[in-house]
């Protein structure tokens, strides 16, 4: 244990230890938090234990898309208002999110949990591709639209997609690059989005 968390006592250290756990949160930031939350009333406390165990213990993959769901199938994919006409395959399901945001498509999705990266030894067995491959028996798929970021791993997933499913006449396109190399697009905004899904391409 490092001299910083030797300063507090037992409870304190063990709450900014699991903090600091959580992506993008350092040393500093969860000593914050853990302050934060011992200065709330144990209403507020137990309000957000009870929220953390409820995710947790409530959410599941939706069985068709595999975005997250606290349901057999998500809201979307639930949707009569939904064309099962084209699918858009994304990395993560705060992808979902940003796309819905734009208010322009009104697909369906698929999401991967991932990218193929070999680097990091990532197969295409450990992300959701064998899923989406067999959603694609359905004969209403005309298209699928590859939404992976473009980074190397977003575009070597996107061509090992297209090159599965080519072969089944459906359709494949590409979103267009209004979103920039490296970037997320979790955090872009409703434009781009929009423009690159007005722009895209078949591969």
């Amino acid at each position: 244990m490092s001299d910083f968390m030797e300063s507090y006592s037992g409870p304190i250290s063990r709450l900014i230890e699991e903090f600091s756990k959580l992506p993008g949160i350092g040393r500093k930031t969860a000593q914050r938090l853990a302050f934060h939350v011992i200065n709330m009333n144990i209403n507020e406390v137990e309000g957000l234990s009870s929220a953390i165990l409820e995710a947790k213990k409530q959410i599941k993959y939706c069985s068709s898309c595999c975005n997250i769901t606290d349901r057999e199938n998500c809201d979307i994919c639930s949707s009569k208002n939904r064309s099962d006409e084209i699918i858009c395959v994304v990395e993560d399901p705060r992808d979902v999110a940003a796309m819905e945001r734009t208010k322009e498509f009104r697909g369906k999705y698929h999401v991967l949990h991932g990218v193929i990266s070999p680097m990091d030894g990532v197969g295409p067995d450990m992300i959701k591709v064998k899923e989406l491959l067999l959603r694609l028996n359905d004969p209403s798929v005309k298209e699928v639209i590859l939404a992976t970021n473009p980074t190397i791993e977003g575009e070597a997933t996107a061509m090992y997609i297209s090159r599965l499913i080519k072969p089944l006449g459906i359709k494949v396109t590409r979103i267009a690059h209004g979103l920039p190399v490296g970037g997320d697009l979790e955090y872009a905004d409703e434009v781009t989005i929009s423009k690159a899904l007005e722009g895209r391409r078949e591969i």
